[in-house]
């Protein structure tokens, strides 16, 4: 598979359960994991947070074989965004797909005036995407993780007033 080959575009409600078992297989063997992602997918999609276009797959030979969901959070008066989650399919993961839908969404982001997003995840690999610890912004999470994990990605260098983020409801925060 070429990572040239991949078509990135905004999921379809015809794409809702394909895209519910591709998160539910690819999260199946992943070490951090609480086994609900596929189920937090279907709750983001009935909240005022869900942002269609900021729902991605990523589609290669007429197969969905990754997603990746970004949706409303807010820090004090600033709407922001939260990346959860990216999956990939396990046979198509270390292949480039993942980077590729973050690259994607972040770029759609910024075109739609957000400025910045949160993840839950890996600093070894969202920092490769300009993620780093929000605690050296003052942002805070509403639940207990260790500084390194809760990261901020700034899309614009003139936003992000310290605070505590609110996610979703869907989330059960």
């Amino acid at each position: 598979m070429e990572i040239n080959d991949i078509i990135i575009r905004a999921e379809k409600e015809t794409d809702y359960e394909t895209v519910h078992n591709l998160v539910a297989e690819s999260f199946s063997s992943a070490t951090h994991t609480d086994g609900d992602e596929h189920n937090l997918v279907d709750r983001i999609r009935k909240t005022d947070e869900y942002i269609p276009e900021l729902s991605l797959v990523a589609v290669y030979e007429d197969k969905i074989i990754g997603h990746i969901m970004m949706s409303k959070v807010y820090v004090r008066d600033q709407i922001g965004l939260a990346l959860a989650p990216l999956a990939v399919l396990p046979e198509f993961q270390r292949s480039g797909v993942g980077f590729s839908l973050v690259r994607e969404a972040h770029k759609r982001a910024l075109k739609q005036g957000y400025g910045f997003s949160v993840v839950l995840g890996s600093p070894g690999y969202y920092s490769r995407f300009g993620y780093t610890a929000a605690s050296a912004f003052g942002i805070k999470p509403t639940f207990e993780v260790s500084d390194e994990y809760f990261m901020v990605c700034k899309f614009d260098v003139n936003v992000l007033e310290p605070g505590i983020v609110e996610y979703s409801k869907a989330f059960g925060l």
